[in-house]
């Protein structure tokens, strides 16, 4: 596996930092974000510079019951030819259900959730990882995810699923230490029992991040400092081999640049006192780690269907109202379906920027109430026109209290629901402005 060195997540809010940075030897940009014809300017400087640049996908859900979308393979494969990249990664994690497999509503969870650890669930992601190996360029790594919940009656540790998977399917590893530390907090999971179970020659690289703690639940915001827990998880690892590529990953709430210098440097020390104290992979009884696998080629019509049904009763209840399924804690249900509600709220904030300004402070909780009532079918942008629809035709609330408010809103609306932008040619406008009076009447 190439060394990568030390990186750090590249986001256009701290573009001008990266570039200045000293000793980052990589970047990692998310892969939705990019347009392979219109890079952006930092990111092609740092090309030249011989920065490498990772493509890190959000969206495909390997952990999914269906097959990946083709669409999304092409698009991943793009981004990695378009940056020369030695690599490209994912998530070990479904991020939609329901649709024709279950017989039921088409679901989006605008987040990643966890897989089950279950033999049927390692089947489905064996043979999808295989799809999209197939369909890449270049190799695939794949990430372990933070967890708000857990599966009920599952059947492998997070050491022993990562194991065969890997086994099983030759993929890549993206080990992020502080997943591991936010599943040790909200579901029990042993970090030092993972990392001792992982194939450690299948890791291309760790990611280390910051969270915060609230009522007992860890949540991995990418907006904070990396706590002292995590920094010993990533010395722990680094004892037991010495990783590729170290990344930090900064989404929100970014600090100085200074800040930013200083939490990459604590994570070279973390990687350094590892090492110093290098003890090599522990012997492991391979009953235990492979666990009895299966044949590899399982993965037919039935078992996607009951995984499937599985993960859409999971969503349902997380983002559409439905009843917790049998076995999860109602609870942690309902921390994690808030923490969605806010997260959805938050990018369609981003990709729409005007809502929060049209509709001032009376914006988040309008759009938290739309929420609980409107899961999100086909992603964030047609999830701020539908919003923006809702509180148009709502009889209570901004859009109806207010007439300047449903006046810019509407306008708003118009400009952004049609296929195309609006033309500006003086007969159209006379046409837009007579239906606007029409609208009113």
């Amino acid at each position: 596996m190439r060394r990568l060195g030390t990186g750090i997540g590249w986001r256009p809010e701290i573009a001008d930092a990266v570039e200045r940075m000293p000793g980052i030897d990589w970047v990692e940009a998310v892969s939705e974000n990019l347009c392979p014809g219109h890079l952006p300017e930092s990111l092609l400087r740092l090309r030249e510079r011989g920065v490498t640049v990772v493509p890190h996908g959000v969206s495909l859900g390997l952990g999914g019951a269906e097959r990946p979308d083709a669409g999304r393979l092409a698009a991943l494969a793009d981004r990695a030819q378009a940056l020369g990249s030695p690599l490209v990664t994912e998530h070990i994690a479904f991020v939609r259900a329901g649709g024709a497999l279950t017989a039921s509503p088409h679901l989006e969870a605008g987040h990643l959730l966890p897989v089950p650890r279950t033999r049927d669930a390692l089947d489905v992601l064996c043979k999808n990882v295989r799809i999209a190996q197939d369909a890449l360029p270049v190799p695939l790594a794949v990430e372990n995810i933070a967890a708000l919940v857990a599966w009920p009656d599952e059947e492998l540790t997070e050491g022993q699923f990562l194991y065969e998977l890997a086994d099983r399917t030759g993929v890549r590893l993206l080990i992020d230490v502080a997943n591991l530390h936010t599943n040790h907090v909200n579901i029990g999971a042993d970090p030092a029992e993972a990392l001792a179970e992982l194939p450690l020659e299948a890791i291309a690289y760790v990611h280390v991040a910051g969270g915060f703690e609230r009522d007992g639940v860890w949540h991995d915001s990418h907006a904070h400092p990396v706590p002292r827990p995590v920094l010993d998880l990533l010395t722990d690892l680094a004892s037991r081999v010495a990783p590729p590529g170290v990344l930090l990953e900064r989404d929100e709430n970014f600090p100085g640049a200074g800040e930013l210098e200083a939490e990459v440097a604590a994570i070279r020390d973390a990687v350094a006192r590892g090492r110093a104290e290098s003890r090599g992979p522990a012997d492991r009884d391979a009953s235990v780690a492979r666990a009895a696998s299966p044949d590899a080629n399982v993965a037919d019509h039935a078992v996607r269907q009951r995984l499937g049904l599985a993960q859409a009763a999971l969503l349902s209840a997380l983002v559409a109202g439905a009843p917790a399924p049998e076995g999860f804690d109602r609870v942690r249900l309902g921390v994690q379906a808030r923490a969605l509600a806010g997260k959805r709220a938050d990018v369609v904030a981003k990709v729409a920027p005007e809502l929060p300004v049209i509709l001032g402070p009376a914006y988040r909780p309008a759009f938290l109430a739309y929420a609980r009532g409107c899961p999100m079918g086909a992603g964030y942008r047609r999830d701020a026109l539908d919003f923006a629809e809702r509180l148009l035709s709502a009889d209570a609330g901004p859009a109806a209290e207010d007439a300047g408010v449903r006046r810019e809103l509407r306008e708003w609306w118009l400009e952004r629901s049609g296929p195309v932008p609006r033309s500006r040619r003086p007969g159209v406008r006379w046409a837009r402005v007579t239906r606007r009076v029409l609208l009113r009447r």
